[in-house]
This record gives structure tokens, C-alpha cells and sequence, in this order.
């Protein structure tokens, strides 16, 4: 079967497909878009010498993803961008095994993600290579303007950099050559949209605030109520954004210290099993690396030891009081203060929280404080295992040198 004259099919039926049916507001969903996921999936592809039905498969899937937008909504547009796919495939009488792994490629690319083998993790990746990519900025503009036409709404820039921020902060490439293409890129446009989000909110709460100083250097006097003071309300909006950003903020440096952590546990684990399972054995012919082994044995466990420290959950009590609520005296935002309480407690102290803007917003700062504290303590224990790991792999090889060169083994 020459595969590639069906990779061409495909290629010009969707082709002609965005041709016959266009849709003025799929500014990104459009060829222009597949025909950059089929180049990431081509590329991705190449690398692990898929055999010619994968290879097939991710080709045809890459090329129908996206082409449900035509026929429905986004919600539903995989479902119908696979069925596309299987009467594509069985027009041209191709295996159900490519079918199969077909459909399941485009599937997988359902938010959130969900590959089970190498063709969908391909496919999965090419889709969201932009996010990897030099021009993401131009894309990213081009989806938040297709939303806003799709939903017939404005989205707030602080809003839609935000939401941008904690997808991107979520989102992991599947394959290692992925990984390897686009991780870095990502991380950079991960910055920069942090830094704009920064930026965008500074401008937002200099301008609320000036418009709110105006308004309080010439206030406009009611009639009949000449001596009353106009009262001067608070930029609400900026302080929310404020509050949103340090929270998301704090989570991803949160969930960048538990990776770290990770790493560390990972790599040492390994350490240990390889120096337990092969070095202690042959210590008796190889007396001179008992000291060698024993600093690196030691090095590896209390890196351990301080990784699983600095992830170890820490859960309250989990209940409050009445008196907790009129006092305010408690964080009705934070799990570990209410999941020993019955729902009918919890919904009346968070209409209390909520009708008390002092309340609510005393919750907030409490919330934040309080993350940044279990950061601290984290990103400090973090701290303390990886000077472990360095200085104690330098003392290990210098150990294992010495006892090479100047205690040798005599045969």
C-alpha cells in the first residue's frame, strides 16, 4: 500500500475541506494551524522511526484534529475531527489498525491530554508545539481573538495572560525528543508572560488608583446633600488581580520546588539501589572504597531524606469554630481549616466571609502569608538537599581518587 499517496489524500482533502467551508472567525484553528501540527508531528516522528502504520496514523491524525471546528463546536470538534479520520481511512481501505491508532491520536488531544502510546504522545505534542515556539505571542493572539469572536466577548488581558500562565505552567511535552525541541522555548515564553502579566496589573491598579485619586480631589456634590462627603471606592478589580497573580505565582513556584524535589529523590533512589546491589558486595576485595562508599551511601540518603522533607504534607486540624468566624479569626480559603466541618457549616461561614468585604479580604492576605511561609520552608529544605548532593558527590569522588591512587588494592 503506498502509504504516502494517502498521506498527499489527506493532505488535500483537508485542504480543500478549510477551502469549501470557511470560517471567517477560526483566526487560529484554521490550515494555517494544522499545517504547522502535521510539521511538529513530522519532525517528532522522524525521530523515533515509527513503523510505516504509525507512522501513517500520525500523519492522517495530525492532518483531521482540528477539522471538527468545521462542523461543530469546540467541545465536541475531536469526536467529529475522528470520525472524519475512520471514513477518510476506510474510503482508501486502510488497515483497522491504523484506524484505530488514528482515532485514538486524535482523541488524545481532548483537554486535558490523555495519550496511551507513542502515536497519540506525537500527535499530543505537535498540537501544542507552539507553545514551545519562537512566534507563540503571534499565535496566542491569534486564540485569544478567535474566543472572543467564538463567544462573542471581551476577555481582559490580565485575565487571558493569567489563564495562558497556569496552562502553561500545568502543561509537560510527553515524548523526550519533545521535550527536547520545545521545553526551553517554553520557559521563556513562560517568563515573559509572567513579566507582562506583572506589568499589565501595575498599569491597571496606577490607573484605578489615579482615577480614584481625581475623584476624590473633586468630588461631585449630590443635590441636597452639599456637606456629604462622596465616598471614594476602592480599585476592587486590582487589588483581585493582585491577589490572583501572587496565589498563581506562589503555586507554580510551589510545583517547581515538588519537581525539584523529585529530581532529587529520583536520582538518589537510584544511588542507593546501584551502591546496596553492587559496590557492598565486592567491598571485601575492595577494602579501600569502604570509606569512599560509606560518605557517598550517606550523601545519597540524606539528600533523601530532605527532598522528602521539603514535600511532606503538613494537615491541620481541619475545623473552626463560630466564635473562629465573628472573631475572624480564620481562613475559610484553605483546605486544612474546613474538611473536618459538615457542608451546611462551611456554606454559612463563607456567606459570612463573603458578605464582610474586610473578612474576605483579611482571608486572602491570610492565604497568601500562608503560602509564602510553606514556600519558604520548602525552597529552604530544598536548599540544604541539594548543597548536600553537591558537596557530598565532591567529597565522594575526591574519596574514591584518593583511595584509587594512594591506597590501591594490592593483586
Amino acid at each position: 500500500m503506498q502509504y504516502s499517496a494517502i498521506i498527499d489524500a489527506a493532505r488535500d482533502y483537508i485542504t480543500d475541506q478549510y477551502s469549501q467551508h470557511p470560517k471567517p472567525q477560526l483566526v487560529y484553528h484554521n490550515l494555517t494551524h494544522t499545517q504547522q501540527v502535521v510539521q511538529a508531528a513530522a519532525q517528532i516522528a522522524a525521530h523515533y522511526r515509527l513503523q510505516d502504520e504509525e507512522l501513517l496514523a500520525v500523519y492522517v491524525a495530525s492532518w483531521f484534529h482540528d477539522i471538527g471546528y468545521l462542523s461543530t463546536d469546540s467541545a465536541h470538534h475531536e469526536e467529529a475531527g475522528a470520525q472524519q479520520a475512520i471514513e477518510f481511512l476506510k474510503q482508501h481501505q486502510v488497515s483497522e489498525n491504523v484506524q484505530t491508532l488514528t482515532q485514538g491520536a486524535i482523541l488524545a488531544t481532548k483537554m486535558p491530554q490523555s495519550p496511551k502510546n507513542l502515536v497519540e504522545q506525537i500527535v499530543c505534542d505537535a498540537d501544542l508545539s507552539h507553545l514551545g515556539s519562537k512566534n507563540f505571542p503571534d499565535r496566542n493572539k491569534l486564540l485569544r481573538q478567535e474566543v472572543e469572536l467564538t463567544r462573542q466577548m471581551e476577555i481582559p488581558a490580565t485575565k487571558w495572560i493569567g489563564n495562558n500562565i497556569a496552562f502553561l505552567a500545568a502543561h509537560h511535552y510527553w515524548t523526550d525528543y519533545a521535550q527536547t525541541l520545545f521545553k526551553q522555548q517554553k520557559e521563556e515564553n513562560l517568563e515573559k508572560l509572567a513579566k507582562k502579566l506583572e506589568k499589565k496589573t501595575s498599569e491597571e491598579v496606577a490607573s484605578m488608583a489615579a482615577a480614584n485619586t481625581t475623584a476624590a480631589e473633586r468630588p461631585e456634590v449630590a443635590p441636597h446633600a452639599k456637606h456629604k462627603k462622596e465616598k471614594v471606592s476602592k480599585p476592587d478589580r486590582g487589588i483581585e488581580t493582585m491577589f490572583r497573580i501572587t496565589s498563581t505565582n506562589h503555586i507554580r513556584l510551589s510545583s517547581m520546588a515538588d519537581t525539584k524535589a523529585h529530581i532529587m529523590i529520583s536520582v538518589n533512589s537510584i544511588i542507593i539501589s546501584v551502591i546496596l546491589s553492587v559496590l557492598v558486595g565486592r567491598l571485601e576485595d575492595y577494602p579501600n572504597l569502604v570509606i569512599p562508599s560509606i560518605i557517598f551511601l550517606t550523601t545519597a540518603v540524606l539528600t533523601v531524606i530532605f527532598s522528602v522533607l521539603a514535600t511532606r504534607p503538613n494537615v491541620t486540624g481541619g475545623i473552626f469554630t463560630k466564635a473562629d468566624i465573628e472573631k475572624k479569626d480564620t481562613n475559610l480559603l484553605f483546605f486544612g481549616n474546613f474538611y473536618k466541618m459538615h457542608l451546611e457549616e462551611y456554606e454559612w461561614g463563607m456567606k459570612q466571609m463573603m458578605n464582610d468585604a474586610d473578612f474576605l479580604y483579611s482571608s486572602l492576605t491570610k492565604d497568601v502569608y500562608h503560602l509564602g511561609v510553606v514556600l519558604g520552608k520548602k525552597y529552604k529544605l530544598l536548599r540544604i538537599s541539594y548543597n548536600i548532593f553537591m558537596f557530598g558527590l565532591i567529597a565522594s569522588v575526591l574519596a574514591f581518587l584518593i583511595a584509587a591512587i594512594f591506597f590501591p588494592v594490592k593483586v
